[in-house]
């Protein structure tokens, strides 16, 4: 059986190999979440001594440790923010830095995921590839445009079939959600009042596809509030695609992950996960930003309006 020593070289080893099959240096680096003056040490001292120049010999060194190799700590930090929320390793090395002063790149995580076997998310978590042919728009205004869905909610016990409303900004990803018990065009009419209260801008346009939740009475309803109500194409729910995005966040890192009990307040705890969205998740189509972040920035770039008095 390889010692920790042996193990260490032959990781070594194996990057020098990767490097040289891939005839990129910087690629290999990422992979293996190390810079490019360790890389070029290894081969230096490989090249000339061969597997023993790979010996650590620095002041210090303790057998049966890998000098590279993510600290235990890290690691076991790493692994909670896995199982406990399934975040990926983009995701889990923004938290980490954002919320522990821990910089680790996400090439390191994924390597400490892949060593403990838990790179693989479960089936249903994969990313999903999406056709080149799509082309994703995003309104540079909060408010310009905000899609609202329902999503399907079942429960294996007293609590049985809910609807949850959801709505999101297109410009910021800020989201409002709301859970009720029938899906009728009263509870779409009802959340619509909660998001004009929640969002903190106006709404120039509300976009929905055409379910019998969003028919005349949801129509006429947002339009005498002064906002514009407009249907997607039917059989393209890509055109609603960030709330539909954001419904399958909230089954992986919500939903799968709650406790269901009969006595669970399930108004609470989703109004808990809309705070955590909205304030301190770390999202990966806004760069590692939290929706609020996005949202300050945003509203701060926007030209002031002078005030003009009528008649003028």
């Amino acid at each position: 059986m390889a010692t920790e020593s042996q193990r260490c070289i032959q990781k070594k080893i194996k990057v020098l190999n990767y490097a040289k099959d891939l005839h990129n240096v910087s690629k290999a680096c990422r992979y293996f979440g190390i810079s490019r003056e360790t890389f070029y040490q290894w081969k230096k001292a490989f090249d000339k001594y061969g597997e023993e120049g790979l010996i650590n010999k620095k002041p210090g060194f303790r057998p049966g440790t890998c000098p590279w190799r993510t600290s235990k700590d890290i690691e076991d930090k790493i692994l909670h923010l896995r199982t406990t929320y399934h975040f990926g390793p983009q995701r889990i090395s923004w938290h980490l830095e954002r919320y522990l002063a821990i910089k680790i790149t996400a090439a390191a995580v994924y390597y400490v995921l892949k060593r403990n076997r838990m790179n693989k998310l479960p089936e249903n978590q994969r990313k999903r590839s999406i056709p080149s042919s799509f082309i994703r728009y995003e309104k540079k205004v909060p408010g310009h445009h905000v899609q609202i869905d329902v999503k399907f909610l079942f429960f294996y016990n007293q609590q049985g079939k809910r609807f949850q409303y959801t709505a999101i900004d297109d410009a910021s990803r800020i989201r409002a959600l709301k859970i009720y018990q029938k899906h009728t065009q009263q509870s779409a009419i009802d959340f619509v009042s909660y998001v004009i209260n929640k969002f903190p801008f106006r709404i120039h346009t509300i976009r929905t596809d055409n379910g019998h939740e969003f028919q005349a009475k949801f129509h006429w309803h947002i339009e005498d509030q002064g906002i514009h109500h407009t249907y997607i194409k039917p059989g393209t729910p890509r055109l609603n695609g960030k709330v539909e995005r954001s419904h399958l966040t909230d089954k992986s890192e919500f939903y799968q992950l709650l406790e269901y009990k009969n006595d669970v307040d399930l108004d609470k705890k989703l109004s808990e996960w809309e705070n955590y969205y909205n304030m301190y998740r770390p999202h990966g189509g806004l760069l590692g930003k939290t929706p609020y972040e996005v949202l300050k920035i945003k509203l701060q770039s926007q030209p002031k309006v002078k005030n003009v008095k009528r008649g003028h």
